[in-house]
């Protein structure tokens, strides 16, 4: 196994050091990815752009969240689905969307479902969706502007849950209540 170095504001590289005091002062905490992820400041830096321009898309927040936690959960982030879970509560999601996601259980409205199943399609097929999909995900109500904002969505999980499969990051302790497992299909 591989040990990465979990930084602290003192010890990451100088490049990193201002990503790092914001994430404390954003959170009351450095979340583990960032202090992962500050050994590489590049990386950190990235990240924090494509989250920033994430949130500032034209998603509405239950949008985003099923993105995020689609994404995380097809991904099997151990990390990733506590955090935005979390986050949701946060950003005061409905538990049933939130549930709906972890369980990979069916969502409370079909537009929701399509985002769903849109943003499966593009990561499962790497961006190569079918015509047919594509236009029932515009048919649900979502737009050309909406199938980028997906692709940035899946930009930035793709650096997060990529470190945190390498880096085994634990799971923050502010999130642990929502620790997560995919259940297996035979659980199903």
């Amino acid at each position: 196994m591989v040990d990465f170095t979990k930084h602290t504001v003192e010890s990451a590289p100088d490049a990193a050091k201002p990503h790092l005091e914001a994430s404390f002062k954003n959170n009351g905490h450095i979340p583990g990815l960032h202090a992962i992820m500050a050994d590489a400041p590049a990386m950190l830096a990235a990240y924090n752009f494509a989250h920033q321009q994430f949130m500032a898309t034209s998603l509405t927040d239950e949008e985003k969240t099923v993105v995020w936690q689609t994404i995380n959960v097809e991904q099997n982030c151990h990390y990733c689905v506590p955090a935005h879970t979390g986050i949701a509560k946060r950003m005061k999601i409905d538990d049933a969307i939130t549930e709906a996601l972890r369980n990979e259980t069916p969502l409370p409205t079909a537009k929701l479902e399509a985002l769903r199943s849109f943003t499966l399609l593009v990561v499962q097929n790497r961006g190569f969706v079918e015509d047919a999909d594509t236009q029932a995900f515009l048919d649900a109500g979502f737009t050309t502007q909406t199938i980028l904002e997906v692709i940035l969505g899946a930009a930035q999980k793709l650096m997060s849950n990529y470190v945190n499969h390498f880096a085994k990051t634990p799971v923050d302790q502010v999130f642990e209540k929502f620790a997560w497992e995919r259940k297996s299909t035979a659980d199903a």
